[in-house]
């Protein structure tokens, strides 16, 4: 308003109002604001309060913030002290204390006045209070881990509520370094193993979050949770009085390690390594048993023996079985076991789904390769052909019609030697009305199938009999062909008494004589007691007598007679274990020939190195040099003349 009246009525004083202006606008650029000369007043004030102090107390040429007698120092003195009572648990007026480091900033003197000392007083109060909570026991370790937490928080709060920006990273390192650093062995030693044992898995994932902070505490960490891992191991693998349970403890300590590194410890590669290499280490110190006893959990799981389980769940167990083998080295041990167990489910129809078992033989051959699985296919492929086999059977009147007359249903498994484990020849004197059968089948199938050979695996047979008992009456019996023989016996061949003599049992059955008594003890001293043995007793002797237990009185229709000579023995055992052993030699044997056949001339050292690079199992070196001095011997191989420890090829 005052431009424009200017200029209407004054033209000339507009233009030296103008200059005026000028004037002082150039007058105004060149003072500073109150509040910048007010502070620059009062900073040249404390600068003098400070000088005067330091000459008082003779602390010239002293750090800036060594000064603690003048306003500054006061104030510095309690700012700390109303941060340590507040870190103390009182209530303070923290917006006091918010103007007072502003007022630390605007004056320019927060990092020297104010920071460092506060920087000094919390290492200090922290170190303290660190060594306080290191002095207990190890049950406190996982309360300590929480009040790291909050101390942590409680600090990252303060630096949002009051303090400068700049001060929130060596603030939270110095809370780090005294509470966490320091104590990381104590931190481990006495709360670690507590809280596996338990499987906190919360306290582990708080411990892992705070050990990460500083430099070295995630590989002691890593340390600690593979010694737990092993150590835990080791007891199950190596209580061999417990062997039933070793692959249910296995697979539950699995899933403990796996639940805290995926969860605890954020799914880091580094501790799933450690998982991996702690059951490696100690998975493979009982050598082939943790193999067959796997092996021998899928076979139960297969055969249903958690019969409540869901398809889901079954193939979830499987999941966590191969998980576990992936880890042992004897896999060629598992194959055997394996095979043998998968033989008994297709051959005695034991499987609990055979989607679930095809499954299985595709989880081998993503792990291990089709050449793993190229004999477990096969025993598939055969289930399936004898059935084509037993279509044609059928279609053959001329011999089936004699079968139907006979008023017996038969079914034969047809079985190529090569892909099925390999079953002693057990000879059995059979029924005459078998005998026939059986003779019916080998000329239909020999005449289909010019130069094979059949051999009768009766250890393998079982059958349905149809007996009829005093108390019960009718019912179906579930027995093996052994069993079944030793049955018929009794329809009208026993004594006056109706009983048989075990020399009498065996002499009409040619049944081997530890055989026998397994199948005589099975089917009079079992739960399911078809005959009575006298005198009574558990096990089978010589002049013991047989006859029908009269008082047979069970309330199924199909019962089945649970036959010991399904179940395995120690000798059966070792037998798989042996076949193993041969078949181990046939394979150095021909990593050796295969090598040296490259290679023409090679040094010890060098073949063995190269040996135990090529063989999928654990092998000694001094196996290894038996295979080699058993090549040298047959003329595949030859010691250098000018030197011992070299060998030469043999085309």
């Amino acid at each position: 308003n005052t431009s424009t009246v200017g200029t209407s009525s004054r033209p000339e004083g507009a233009s030296g109002a103008g200059a005026d202006r000028s004037t002082s606008s150039s007058s105004v650029e060149s003072v500073r604001s109150l509040w910048d000369m007010g502070l620059a007043l009062f900073r040249a004030s404390l600068a003098e309060d400070t000088a005067g102090s330091r000459g008082t107390d003779g602390n010239d040429g002293a750090a800036p913030h060594s000064a603690t007698n003048d306003v500054l120092g006061k104030a510095t003195r309690g700012l700390l002290a109303l941060v340590e009572r507040e870190r103390g648990g009182e209530a303070v007026d923290r917006a006091k204390v918010k103007r007072l480091t502003r007022a630390f900033r605007s004056l320019g003197v927060y990092s020297d006045r104010f920071e460092a000392p506060f920087l000094d007083a919390t290492r200090a109060f922290y170190r303290a209070e660190g060594m306080t909570f290191a002095g207990r026991s190890g049950e406190s370790v996982g309360e300590y881990l929480a009040h790291c937490q909050l101390r942590l928080a409680e600090e990252q709060r303060r630096c949002d509520d009051y303090l400068e920006s700049g001060t929130r990273r060596a603030l939270v390192q110095s809370v780090e370094k005294e509470l966490v650093d320091r104590h990381v062995g104590w931190i481990v030693d006495n709360g670690f193993d507590a809280m596996m044992e338990k499987s906190d898995v919360a306290g582990l994932r708080r411990m892992h979050a705070l050990l990460r902070r500083v430099d070295g505490g995630l590989d002691k960490l890593r340390v600690a949770f593979g010694s737990a891992v092993r150590a835990r191991g080791v007891a199950v693998v190596k209580d061999e009085e417990n062997d039933r349970d070793m692959v249910t403890k296995l697979l539950e300590l699995k899933r403990r390690a796996d639940e805290v590194a995926e969860e605890s410890f954020g799914g880091d590669e580094a501790f799933n390594a450690v998982v991996k290499e702690s059951f490696e280490s100690f998975v493979n110190q009982r050598q082939n048993r943790p193999a067959e006893l796997i092996a021998k959990h899928i076979d139960g799981k297969l055969r249903g023996a958690g019969k409540g389980e869901t398809e889901d769940e079954l193939e979830h167990s499987l999941d966590r079985a191969m998980a576990l083998f992936r880890h042992i080295q004897g896999k060629d041990v598992f194959e055997a076991f394996y095979k043998k167990d998968l033989a008994k489910r297709l051959l005695l129809s034991k499987s609990a789904s055979n989607d679930a078992e095809k499954s299985m033989i595709s989880r081998l051959k993503a792990e291990c390769g089709s050449q793993f699985t190229t004999k477990l296919e096969g025993m598939f492929k055969d289930v399936d052909i004898s059935r084509d086999v037993m279509r044609s059977f059928r279609s053959d009147s001329e011999r089936f019609a004699k079968v139907e007359a006979a008023g017996v249903e038969l079914y034969v498994n047809v079985l190529t030697a090569g892909y099925w484990p390999t079953y002693p020849t057990v000879e059995v004197s059979l029924p005459p009305e078998m005998d026939a059968l059986q003779g019916l089948f080998r000329d239909h199938y020999l005449g289909k199938h010019g130069g094979r050979r059949l051999v009768w695996q009766n250890s393998l047979g079982h059958c349905v009999l149809r007996a009829e008992f005093p108390k019960c009456g009718v019912k179906e019996l579930a027995v093996s062909l052994f069993q079944a023989v030793v049955c018929l016996l009794f329809n009208g061949n026993s004594g006056s008494d109706g009983s048989l003599t075990f020399e009498e049992i065996r002499a009409a059955t040619g049944i081997e004589d530890k055989e026998l008594r397994r199948t005589l003890q099975s089917l009079a001293c079992g739960k399911v007691r078809v005959l009575v043995k006298e005198p009574k007793g558990r096990d089978v002797e010589d002049g013991d007598s047989f006859s029908v237990n009269e008082q047979f009185n069970e309330r199924l229709y199909r019962v089945k007679v649970n036959s010991i000579q399904l179940k395995e023995t120690k000798e059966e055992n070792a037998a798989t274990n042996e076949r193993v052993f041969q078949d181990r030699q046939y394979q150095i044997d021909a990593a050796i020939v295969r090598i040296m056949k490259t290679r023409k001339t090679l040094s010890h050292q060098l073949l063995i190195a190269e040996l135990l690079a090529q063989v999928k199992f654990p092998a000694r070196p001094t196996d290894l040099k038996k295979r080699i001095e058993s090549l040298i011997d047959r003329e595949y191989l030859e010691r250098d003349r000018a030197n011992a420890q070299v060998y030469n090829y043999l085309a």
